[in-house]
């Protein structure tokens, strides 16, 4: 077992290192426009990753002319530890970058390629991804908004609920039944949909945790036109896109986890030399050095697995890993959050705080603590997750 990089990895990671401390944000600049939901890009948001984009740091792993520099496996590896460390993202349009790109360079045609992929890895659309429905959020093959072939256009009928940032997003990456008299997985297909369309509703849902960050929406669709040739492959076959997209976004979820743990170990390293509440320290807390320990091996076991599984992702395999990760990074966040905040006490909602990085700023303990439950969701919920464990993983038998 190797648990060190040849040199010409560590060139790789010196390389970029350089590169992100040269050209990363201002922090006025991010303080100075903030993003206001998940589909929501900031002048310098876009200016950041055009800049990525242009300099091939954006998706490493790709080709130049898709934001990359053929970069290995392991080196992929070495990106996401750096982006780890410095509490910065690659995109501030996630559900862009990390399920639709790969989706339609997947499954697209090359106009839509050339008008969609491109334009989204250089920060000049950003996206939603219409999945969940009131009736069919854990059962994604039991959706039911409807499109109908009217000739040269579908039209389409239907609501989707929990669509991150759809009152911002340009396009929507959206699923639709197609064919109602067939088995449900076989009757679905994958439309983009231009979020500014006549008959399309937005309705963010209020967060109890930021009165000026509202992500998730309600999506109405009321005859709703959407030409031709923005259908995605084939007609009723996007049960597989759909199985494609998931994988996409666990492994997209996988990379934010990891790196929202780092950031959150780092944090609560710094919250040891915070005075305790009783005196002294709250290092000297035996229960909270305890917490730590465990947190940190559960960070490691969160990497190395996520090695595992990127690996034989890039080898062509469906690994079994991302599902694994995304209840076990999710619940670990959640357990995290819960350790500062209980150590915080009633300073964890203090706004006047500061207790690292940016994602734990402004009382932040208490607002993390409360945003991670959304995440044991997001991605499809643990409870499923466990499931798929169960029967797929493991081969117990369904109950």
């Amino acid at each position: 077992m190797r648990l060190s990089y040849d040199a010409d990895t560590e060139a790789f990671r010196a390389e970029l290192r350089a590169w992100i401390e040269a050209n990363r944000p201002a922090p006025d600049e991010m303080t100075g426009e903030p993003r206001q939901s998940s589909a929501h890009l900031p002048t310098w948001a876009r200016a950041w990753q055009r800049r990525l984009f242009d300099a091939g740091w954006l998706v490493p792993g790709w080709p130049p002319e898709l934001g990359g520099r053929n970069a290995t496996p392991v080196q992929q590896m070495v990106y996401f530890e750096e982006f780890a460390q410095v509490d910065l993202a690659r995109s501030y349009s996630p559900q862009g970058l990390g399920i639709v790109v790969p989706s339609i360079i997947d499954y697209g045609d090359d106009e839509q390629r050339e008008r969609f992929a491109l334009p989204t890895l250089r920060g000049e659309i950003t996206w939603c991804v219409g999945m969940s429905e009131p009736n069919a959020g854990s059962d994604l093959a039991g959706l039911s908004t409807r499109a109908e072939d009217e000739g040269d256009h579908f039209l389409v009928n239907g609501q989707k609920v929990w669509t991150s940032g759809a009152h911002h997003a340009d396009w929507c990456w959206c699923f639709v039944r197609t064919d109602p008299t067939v088995p449900k997985h076989a009757g679905i297909s994958v439309l983009i949909i231009d979020m500014k369309t006549a008959g399309i509703t937005c309705r963010p849902l209020p967060e109890l945790t930021d009165p000026d960050y509202a992500d998730f929406n309600e999506v109405f669709f009321t005859d709703v036109v959407v030409p031709k040739q923005n259908l995605v492959g084939e007609l009723n076959r996007g049960w597989p896109m759909a199985v494609g997209s998931l994988q996409h976004e666990r492994g997209m979820i996988w990379i934010m986890n990891y790196v929202g743990v780092s950031a959150g170990l780092e944090s609560l390293r710094k919250l040891a030399d915070e005075p305790a509440l009783g005196g002294g320290r709250i290092g000297d807390d035996p229960r909270f050095r305890d917490d730590f320990a465990r947190l940190y091996i559960d960070a490691e076991a969160i990497k190395f697995l996520g090695y595992k599984g990127f690996a034989r992702f890039a080898r062509g395999e469906n690994p079994p890993e991302h599902t694994i990760l995304k209840l076990f990074g999710s619940e670990v966040e959640r357990r995290l959050n819960q350790v500062g905040m209980e150590a915080m006490g009633p300073r964890a909602i203090d706004v006047s705080m500061d207790v690292g990085g940016a994602r734990y700023r402004d009382g932040a303990w208490a607002y993390r603590y409360l945003r991670s439950f959304a995440h044991t969701i997001a991605g499809g919920t643990s409870e499923i997750q466990r499931n798929i464990i169960a029967e797929r993983v493991l081969g117990l038998p369904r109950r």
